[in-house]
């Protein structure tokens, strides 16, 4: 995919300024790790005038590069690299793609597990050897190693031909290290002779005679990597899903409207820039345009945030995606593929994901320098004692204990255990996790942005207050306005109407009447009512009593939409109808200042809408009237100012700023898109969950650090141990299996975890 625009470049070593770049989205294949992700972006920044991003969670690159720039070129250079890349398929279906990748792996585990589990038993337990055991352990061991761990074996030589060392490369070293010897004691020395049994000892022995096989050691390694590697796969498959839930949102079909007055349904790839379509009420407006006939209410809080619809008319413009509710309407595109909002969201989205990090970088940055030194001291090893005279078995198999002691088997269960016991802890509170990234970021988080609609009140329409003038009572003047908007579909009218029900009978009214942009009208009991806003009662003539203009002055300030009721030449009261602030989002604003964290809200609503709420709820910052441009805006600067931003919203308005802030909480009784663009999803309508998940996205983060330190920590004593031929190769194995069990325990903690209340 490939669009022109007008930007600067960053100033560097290089680098050419040019007013006018290309944005070019390629498909990177080939990626196993954040470090592959790393150097193919410093391979593409190399090029002259390129500014490139590359994220392993998408496997997407980002590039802007100067106009003219060979695409064909930029595939070069990832090729380069020891890589793939490509230009998206839009035909392609990702999601099956990156499901059929997670299964190859699950089928690869699940195969190379079925044979480990005899193997390592069999190995570990002297009574279970039965006479041939280690032929029949090299048979076995020979499928897992070679296609179970083909993956390893394939990146590690991949980034050996480039100078490179990442966790696969001590992941292959090792385990054929330990195959191949064990293989050549079978085949040369007393290792395979029938009847052969280990024998229980921690140290290695200064003999020559080549009895031990270590096949246990390989194949565990290549299983429990595997699991690890689901894991993440499984994650990685979702990555995709904000956008595709963001298109989902736009209407699959369009009514057009030909020149003679002919209504066609055609697919919505067929409107072009200019044609007419019709839309009817409950439907979805099809792309962005001009109203040229009709009058309606517009739901547009999907895009726009705004709770309450829009009254739109002809010269009124409309957003694609946003629901009908009341007329038909005849709309004119004006937008239509690539340029109407939507699909301007869902770019946004698509640029705020690029560069998002992933906790396992840790593990793999440490990992391009542990690798080649544990390597280093394994040969180290080998010559020592070959020089010190010790023997060619006791030499080898001190250098392959060394390296199996070193696989980092728990450094690639530290993250994705603790990841599976933390979002299954979060799941029984109801709490989503999406991926480790959104671990990563909790705990450094300093200020939490809240949408307002949805988020910190309920996202529906309430009677707030019933005012009726002098002589009336609030019964009254609620039954006569229920009868009033009874045949309306406006969510103020289904409010009204609701609320009078609760009360009581609503009475019969005929005549009903849509006064577009004012309200409604009909008769009562031979009486003509009405009831809508302020200037329908001036189009009738209806003076407004003073006590009235006060009560709905008050409403109005507090961000309540007035309903003026009026029946028999007078008006007879007011009802204020506004969205209620959620429960508990007062208590959950007060436990985000205890944690010291600072609160900003940011709505489309407008001005006094927004204060009141935050004045009730405790906000300390308001952002009214914001467009979804503008919420993205309004993130990117905190973030220049050095605030960690945490973003909570639910509509599709805030997937982009979702997707853009370090940490994205969506309401689960939210938009599919707002979910899925997010970091976190709470599953139930409460503001306190935010805390909780935050609290708990920190504790699994602190399981994840601990677990990597353990690990690296399990490997610099251990290492020294080994090298010292102290330690039996199959003893380093079961070590080795040891520190993943450790690592796995200590995940396991994160299932009784209790938020603090």
């Amino acid at each position: 995919m490939t669009d022109t625009v007008r930007t600067e470049p960053d100033s560097g070593a290089g680098r050419t300024a040019s007013p006018e770049f290309s944005s070019i989205d390629l498909d990177v294949q080939g990626m196993t790790c954040a470090s592959c992700a790393a150097r193919i972006q410093k391979k593409l920044n190399k090029v002259d005038g390129v500014q490139a991003a590359v994220n392993y969670a998408t496997n997407k690159a980002h590039v802007l590069a100067p106009y003219g720039t060979s695409t064909e070129s930029l595939i070069e250079v990832v090729r380069a690299a020891g890589y793939d890349a490509s230009l998206p398929d839009p035909a392609e279906d990702t999601e099956a793609r990156a499901r059929e990748h997670a299964d190859r792996i699950r089928r690869r585990l699940v195969f190379s597990a079925c044979i480990a589990v005899p193997v390592i038993l069999v190995s570990m337990i002297t009574p279970l050897q039965f006479p041939g055991w280690q032929w029949a352990s090299l048979v076995l061991t020979t499928p897992v190693l070679f296609w179970g761990g083909w993956s390893f074996h394939h990146s590690a030589w991949v980034n050996l031909r480039h100078g490179a060392f990442t966790m696969d490369t001590l992941i292959s070293v090792g385990t054929l290290a330990a195959y191949f010897w064990s293989a050549y004691c079978l085949l040369f020395g007393n290792a395979g002779m029938i009847g052969m049994k280990h024998p229980f000892s921690l140290h290695l022995m200064r003999a020559d005679n080549l009895d031990a096989v270590y096949f246990e050691a390989a194949c565990g390694t290549i299983t429990f990597i595997l699991l690890g590697r689901w894991i993440e796969a499984r994650s990685k498959s979702e990555a995709g899903s904000a956008l595709r839930e963001l298109l989902k949102m736009g209407a699959k079909l369009v009514h057009v409207l030909d020149d003679d007055g002919t209504e066609t349904t055609k697919p919505i790839e067929t409107l072009t820039v200019g044609r007419r379509f019709v839309v009817r009420p409950g439907e979805k407006v099809a792309s962005d345009g001009e109203v040229v006939e009709g009058n309606s209410a517009i739901d547009a809080h999907v895009i726009t945030g705004e709770s309450v619809p829009v009254e739109v008319g002809p010269g009124d413009r409309v957003v694609g995606a946003t629901l009908n509710t009341t007329g038909r309407i005849v709309v004119r595109a004006t937008a239509v593929g690539a340029d109407t909002q939507l699909a301007q969201i869902a770019h946004l989205v698509e640029q705020a994901q690029t560069g998002k990090s992933n906790a396992q970088r840790l593990a793999d940055r440490i990992a391009s320098v542990f690798v080649p030194v544990v390597i280093g001291i394994a040969l180290v090893t080998l010559l020592g004692w070959l020089i010190a005279g010790a023997g060619a078995s006791f030499a080898i198999t001190a250098g392959v204990s060394v390296l199996i002691i070193s696989c980092p088997c728990a450094l690639g269960l530290a993250t994705p255990t603790a990841l599976l016991a933390g979002t299954g802890r979060g799941a029984q509170l109801g709490v989503v996790i999406r991926g480790p990234e959104a671990l990563e970021q909790a705990r450094t988080i300093d200020t939490v942005v809240m949408d307002k609609t949805g988020t910190l009140t309920r996202g529906e329409m309430s009677v707030q207050r019933v005012v009726p003038a002098d002589g009336e009572d609030d019964a009254t003047v609620l039954a006569n306005a229920a009868a009033l908007e009874a045949g309306s579909e406006h969510p103020i009218a289904e409010a009204i109407v609701a609320r009078a029900a609760e009360q009581g009978a609503v009475p019969p009214a005929d005549g009903f009447r849509i006064i577009p942009g004012r309200g409604v009208q009909a008769d009562l009991e031979g009486r003509t009512a009405f009831a809508g806003n302020t200037a329908l009662m001036e189009e009738q003539a209806l003076p407004i009593p003073g006590p009235l203009t006060e009560a709905a002055d008050t409403a109005s300030a507090q961000g309540a939409t007035v309903v003026f009721v009026a029946w028999s030449g007078a008006v007879r009261g007011v009802i204020a109808v506004s969205d209620e602030v959620a429960d508990n989002s007062a208590r959950a604003v007060e436990r985000l200042h205890a944690l010291g964290l600072r609160t900003v809200m940011l709505t489309g609503d407008n001005e006094r809408a927004a204060g009141h709420v935050a004045s009730q709820v405790g906000i300390d910052e308001v952002h009214a009237q914001v467009l979804p441009e503008q919420k993205l805006s309004v993130i990117t600067d905190l973030r220049e100012k050095g605030h960690r931003v945490a973003m909570i919203g639910d509509g599709v308005n805030d997937a982009a700023a979702l997707a853009a802030a370090e940490l994205g909480i969506a309401m689960g009784t939210g938009t599919d898109a707002a979910i899925a663009a997010s970091d976190l999803t709470l599953m139930r309508h409460d503001l306190m969950l935010a805390v909780d998940a935050i609290d708990l996205s920190r504790a699994t983060l602190r399981t994840i650090h601990g677990n990597l330190f353990w690990a690296f920590f399990y490997n610099v004593c251990a290492i020294p141990i080994a090298a010292a031929g102290l330690l039996n190769p199959m003893i380093a194995g079961a070590a080795m299996a040891f520190s993943s069990v450790f690592v796995v325990t200590n995940s396991l903690r994160l299932r009784g975890f209790r938020p603090t209340r």
